[in-house]
C-alpha cells in the first residue's frame, strides 16, 4: 500500500509517519514539498505519488491570527483541501482529513455528535467547516476525523507553553469555563493507522462508506484543569494558578465553551476508543522527559 502524508512536520503529521509505516510505503511531505497555500500545485504532486491513501495533516491552525487572515485560512483549509479530495477521487485513493471541534458553537449541553449542525464562532472554524464541505462535495471515498485540543512533545501547543511558564515560576491565569478533551497527537496518529487499515479492508470488500467521525481522548477538563495537570507533573513546586472566566481573557477569536465530541460512532465502526486525556498527557510528558535525558 502506498500512503501520502501532508503536513509531515506538524504535530499529527510527524507522528503519522511513524504510525503508518507498518501499513506500507509512506511518502511524508512537509510544506516545502507540498504547500497547501498553492492549491494549483497539489494535483500534480498527488498524481506523481499516486497513493492508495492520502492523509492530509496539513492546515492553517493559527486560530487568533485567522481573524485577520481569513482568506488565507480558507485557501489552505478549504480550497486546497477540495483539490486534494478531488484528486484523491480521480486516482481512486482514500482521503483521510482532520477537522476540529471549532466547527461547533459550544452551546450544546453534552457532547456533540457528528450530525449536530455546525455553527462556527470564528474564522478558523469557518475555514475548517468549508474544508469539510469541499470534501463531501468531491464525492470520493473519505473519512473526516474531528479532533480537539491537540498537543504533542514538539511544535507550538498549550502543553509546551504551560511547561515553559511553569519553569519561569510566574503566576498563571487560565480560563476555566471552556471544556474539552485534550488529545495527544500520538494517540491520534495510532488511531488513524488502525482506521486506515480497517477502511482499506472495507474498500476491498466493497463495504466502505464515507463519513465524518469524532476522534478525541476520553474524559473532559477545562483549560485550567489541563494546566493544573501539566504543572503537577513537571513543576516542583508549581506556580500559583488562578481560574478565570473567558471574559477576563479576551482573544481575537471567540472559543466555544463546550468542545466535547461524542466518539461513539468511531467505537462502533472501528472498535476503537482513545484513552483518557490524563493518560495521554502522562505518556507524552514521560516520553519528552526521556528524550531530554538521552540528549544530555
Amino acid at each position: 500500500m502506498r500512503l501520502l502524508v501532508t503536513g509531515a512536520n506538524g504535530q499529527i503529521g510527524w507522528e503519522l509517519t511513524r504510525s503508518l509505516m507498518p501499513l506500507g510505503h509512506v511518502s511524508a511531505m512537509d510544506r516545502k514539498a507540498c504547500d497547501l497555500a498553492r492549491p494549483e500545485t497539489l494535483a500534480e504532486i498527488v498524481r506523481d505519488v499516486r497513493p492508495d491513501v492520502l492523509v492530509n495533516a496539513a492546515g492553517y491552525t493559527a486560530v487568533d491570527r485567522a481573524e485577520r487572515e481569513e482568506s488565507l485560512a480558507t485557501l489552505i483549509n478549504a480550497t486546497a483541501v477540495g483539490v486534494l479530495a478531488q484528486t484523491a477521487r480521480h486516482i481512486g485513493a482514500l482521503f483521510v482529513h482532520y477537522s476540529t471541534d471549532y466547527v461547533f458553537d459550544g452551546a450544546k449541553d453534552g457532547a456533540y455528535v457528528e450530525d449536530d449542525p455546525p455553527r462556527p464562532l470564528n474564522a478558523y472554524g469557518r475555514s475548517k467547516l468549508a474544508g469539510d464541505t469541499a470534501i463531501t462535495e468531491a464525492v470520493g471515498d473519505f473519512l473526516i476525523l474531528r479532533t480537539s485540543w491537540v498537543y504533542a512533545a514538539r511544535g507550538h501547543n498549550f502543553v509546551k507553553t504551560i511547561r515553559r511558564l511553569g519553569r519561569e515560576g510566574k503566576e498563571l491565569r487560565i480560563v476555566d469555563d471552556q471544556v474539552g478533551a485534550p488529545t495527544w497527537a500520538r494517540n491520534i496518529a495510532d488511531a488513524t493507522a488502525h482506521v486506515v487499515r480497517q477502511a482499506r479492508q472495507e474498500r476491498q470488500r466493497g463495504q466502505f462508506r464515507s463519513e465524518i467521525l469524532h476522534m478525541t481522548a476520553a474524559g473532559a477538563t477545562s483549560w485550567h484543569g489541563f494546566a493544573q495537570a501539566i504543572l503537577q507533573r513537571v513543576s516542583a513546586p508549581p506556580p500559583k494558578l488562578h481560574a478565570i472566566a473567558s471574559r477576563d481573557y479576551p482573544t481575537p477569536a471567540i472559543r466555544p465553551k463546550n468542545s466535547l465530541l461524542c466518539c461513539e460512532r468511531l467505537r462502533e465502526r472501528f472498535a476503537l476508543a482513545l484513552p483518557d486525556w490524563s493518560v495521554g498527557l502522562a505518556s507524552c510528558l514521560a516520553e519528552e522527559g526521556l528524550a531530554r535525558q538521552d540528549a544530555t
